[in-house]
Parts: C-alpha cells; structure tokens; sequence
C-alpha cells in the first residue's frame, strides 16, 4: 500500500465558546479547545485516575458558523478531521509549532444543559411503583408472518 492517511476521530466537550474570525471574501474560521478524557484505576493507589487531554479544533466557513450558533461550552461533540500542524514565530522571533485539527465533519451529541437536566432528573427520580406483570409478546413466528422473505 502505498498511500497515507491522516484522519482524527475524537468525542470530548467543548472547553471554551467557539471563537470565530471573519476574513475579508466572506470566509470564515472557528476555533474552540477540546477536551477528551481517559479514565483507568492505578495499580500502586487503587484509586480512579482522569487523564485530560486538549485539543484544538478548527473549523471552516459554513461548518464554523453553524459551531457558533449551536456549540457552548461543556457541550460533548463528535468531530472528525485531520491533523495540521503550523509554524510560526513568537514575539522573540523563535519559532513555535501548534498541532490543530482541521474538522470536515462534525455531529452534536449533547448539550451542557441536557447533561444536566438528565443528572438532575436521575437523581430526582424515584422509583417506580411495583406494577402487575406484563402479558407476553406474542410468539416470534406470528409477528414475521407479515415478512415478504
């Protein structure tokens, strides 16, 4: 095989709003931090460790337009890209080098609100009441009876 591929996958939560610059054709550029966490149990402690890990995320014209209408911070998002890195110069003329990923794709999986609306609800919740059992479903071969297969 002699291609390459540089593809990123990553679900985390948005660390910060998304930060949007407009350029003068009407293009534009998002950018937001993202975090994504690893969790394991330390074999010396026995305690939980969290491991946190920041990414930055970019994104073009209509896909960043539509991260600053719908993303706030602590939202969880899947996004989907490529890594890119750049070079650039500090104030003392030393070079720097920033690692991002430039996102093609994106979805919404939830929002900060609805993270905590459904903690809420959780532990608000009691239980349900005892209830008579259910009739049982009726047989596997009469509900396939419909099947053209």
């Amino acid at each position: 095989m002699s291609g390459t591929l540089n593809k990123v996958m990553l679900i985390g939560h948005l660390g910060d709003e998304v930060k949007m610059h407009y350029f003068e054709g009407g293009g534009c550029v998002g950018r937001f931090p993202l975090a994504t966490n690893e969790t394991y149990v330390s074999k010396q402690t026995n305690e939980r460790v969290t491991n946190t890990d920041w990414h930055n995320i970019v994104v073009r014209n209509k896909g960043a337009e539509i991260c600053e209408k719908y993303l706030s911070k602590g939202d969880k998002v899947y996004i989907e890209g490529r890594l890119k890195t750049r070079k650039w110069q500090d104030e003392k003329g030393n070079d720097r080098y920033s690692t991002e990923i430039q996102c093609s794709d994106f979805t919404f999986l939830s929002t900060k609100k609805e993270s905590e609306s459904n903690a809420n609800n959780a532990a608000t919740q009691q239980k349900p009441a005892a209830t008579s059992p259910q009739p049982a479903s009726k047989p596997i071969e009469d509900a396939d009876d419909d099947l053209p297969f």
